[in-house]
Parts: structure tokens; sequence; C-alpha cells
């Protein structure tokens, strides 16, 4: 083939055209790039959830929440926005103390629970209520914790954790930090 001016002026000319093609067809709003390029967290949800822990082939504990979220992020989390209520059993499979909480979010590998809004915990066995904002369970430790205010409600009186309180997962014992409150005292003078 023989190059000539005018087969070079063709080439050209489509080459133009070409690139003019290309360069008004292809318009796109930076939003939407943004967008498709953006990092998406997957989410599972359920409804009417019911789950439980077994430990050693007994049941130790029964989850129960009307709707829970679960991030499948680097480091997975539940969370349960609408309530949740815990009944935590003893070896002989009896309710020993039961758990309330508006709001909570359990961090899976870390295995802990964040309780928040309305924290409520009732040791059915010898009937000592607590109440915080906020409480944390940590379940590897198998321990409560908070910094918050708690109220703890006894038969013989109350007791207020200025600073919040560590208790065993089972609250047979717990520790108050910063406490005040009122106990009943025998005559000889020792709290009972």
């Amino acid at each position: 083939m023989q190059v000539t001016k005018s087969n070079t002026f063709k080439l050209v000319k489509a080459a133009l055209l070409v690139s003019c093609f290309f360069m008004f067809s292809c318009e796109n709003d930076q939003k939407q790039v943004d967008e498709m390029f953006s990092k998406k967290t997957a989410v599972e949800e359920a409804a009417g959830v019911e789950s439980y822990l077994s430990q050693g082939g007994k049941v130790k504990a029964k989850l129960t929440a009307p709707y829970m979220l679960r991030y499948l992020i680097d480091s997975p989390y539940l969370e349960f926005n609408r309530t949740l209520h815990v009944d935590f059993y003893n070896d002989s499979n009896q309710v020993e103390s039961i758990l309330d909480a508006h709001y909570a979010k359990h961090k899976e590998f870390q295995r802990t629970v964040l309780l928040r809004d309305s924290v409520v915990i009732i040791n059915k066995v010898n009937g000592d209520t607590l109440k915080t904002d906020e409480l944390w369970w940590d379940q590897n430790k198998q321990e409560f914790y908070t910094d918050k205010v708690v109220h703890i409600y006894q038969r013989t009186g109350y007791t207020i954790g200025k600073f919040g309180l560590r208790a065993k997962q089972d609250f047979s014992e717990w520790w108050i930090l910063g406490s005040s409150g009122q106990r009943m005292v025998s005559d000889d003078g020792i709290p009972q």
C-alpha cells in the first residue's frame, strides 16, 4: 500500500473522530465512581433470636432478643439494638440469674459484651438486683465490670457504687468501688 497525502489525511480524520467519540461518550459522576469503589460492610440480620451457650455439654445461658445485626468485618460483632434477655443456668439446669438490657454489642473475637441502657441483673437465688446504665461482660474472665454508677438492692438494704463494680459472672461475689448506702445492723454491730 502506498502512503499518500489523501490516505494520511483520512487516517488522521478517523483517529480524531474515534477519540472524540470516546471523549464525549464516557462521563461519570465522581460520587458514583467513589461509591463503586468504596468498601461496604456486610451485615446479616435476624429477628426472633433465641441462642444457647453451653460448656461441657451443659446449658449455661439462653439469650432471647427481638432483633440482631451481625457485622462481618475484620473484627466481627453482634449488635442487639432492640433489647435482649439472658437466663443464666446453674449446674442443675435451674435459672440462677437473669439479665435484661436495651442495647448490647458482642465482640466475637474478644468475647466481650457491652450492655447499655437500663441494664438489670437479678440473682434468682438470693434476690439481689443490680441496676446500671452500662456494664461490660468479659466471657473469658467470667466477670462483669463497670466504672459507672451501680445500684444494688438486697433484702438487707441497698448499696450504691459511685465508681462502679466488679463481679463474678454468677454474682455470687461482687466488689463495689466507692460504695455508700443503707444496711441493717444487728445489736452486736455487725452488718447483716
